[in-house]
């Protein structure tokens, strides 16, 4: 049986670069599998990618969003796109920390409005986090069916405080990774989960993500919304924080099932989300 052909070996032979590229491991990330690509004219990022059907995850509607993301003016042009490789123009900029989400969350909350606004749908995805997390309790029930029940009683509690908004073309994975800064502006990176969704389940995930304290919650609510935000408000978005955090967690449970790409503790990252997410539960 022929071994099969080092990837980077037939991403090298590819037409695009001008000369050898070397390829740099890009450190980062917890699926995929990403490298710094760099020949005599210019530095790329390759991501070796596949299907993940069970995170409902799809590379050719991925690479349609990054593409539309792009002409709007958020995101790096994709170059190069086949079944297992997206290369795109890498960008000289800072990979934000939750510290770097914190100190600019103004400039965070006018970029994740814009592109609710701006951006136009590129399938017929939706993204809602709750039956997101049934369906990922129905797939780990055999795995940890004395923690389901639990999981699926916050959940429906959670469902119970959201109030029902238009839907916005949203990103839905807002890790501080995914925002970078090159000095003079913003980009958004990384469109897995992108699709018509809850502008509030944005800001909840990227509020929960960069661990925002409660009176920060309160500013981003307030500059995304050009208001104050009433007591509801505020309780949505604690429990969309909260949602978030259990997806983020039950995410990591499927991911261990499924993801040898890397080696990653997934159970060790679940749990703690989940511990988060009980401390996010307190305040509700």
């Amino acid at each position: 049986m022929n071994a099969r052909p080092d990837p980077l070996t037939e991403i090298a032979a590819l037409p695009l670069w001008d000369g050898p590229p070397r390829f740099d491991l890009l450190p980062g990330g917890i699926s995929n599998v990403s490298y710094v690509a760099i020949d005599r004219r210019s530095k790329y990022v390759v991501r070796l990618t596949r299907d993940f059907p069970f995170h409902n995850v799809y590379r050719d509607r991925e690479i349609a969003v990054a593409r539309a993301a792009y002409a709007a003016g958020f995101s790096p042009e994709i170059v190069y796109a086949a079944p297992g490789v997206m290369i795109s123009r890498y960008v000289e900029a800072r990979t934000l920390d939750t510290n770097g989400v914190r100190a600019d969350l103004a400039r965070i909350a006018d970029l994740v409005a814009r592109f609710h606004r701006e951006m136009v749908s590129q399938h017929d995805y939706r993204f809602d986090v709750f039956e997101v997390n049934r369906r990922y309790f129905r797939e780990l029930d055999v795995h940890w069916p004395a923690r389901i029940s639990e999981w699926a009683a916050i959940n429906d509690r959670l469902a119970d405080f959201v109030p029902a908004l238009p839907p916005v073309f949203a990103h839905h994975d807002l890790l501080p990774a995914n925002l970078l800064d090159d000095g003079k502006r913003l980009w958004l990176i990384d469109f897995e989960y992108a699709g018509t969704g809850d502008a509030l389940f944005d800001l909840g995930n990227l509020s929960s993500n960069a661990q925002l304290s409660q009176s920060q919650s309160r500013d981003l609510l307030a500059t995304y919304f050009g208001r104050e935000p009433d007591d509801a408000l505020v309780a949505a978005h604690r429990a969309m924080e909260a949602a978030s955090l259990l997806r983020e967690g039950l995410w990591s449970l499927v991911s261990k099932l499924h993801i040898h790409e890397r080696d990653v503790d997934y159970v060790g990252y679940a749990e703690l989300n989940f511990e988060r997410m009980l401390g996010v539960l307190a305040t509700l």
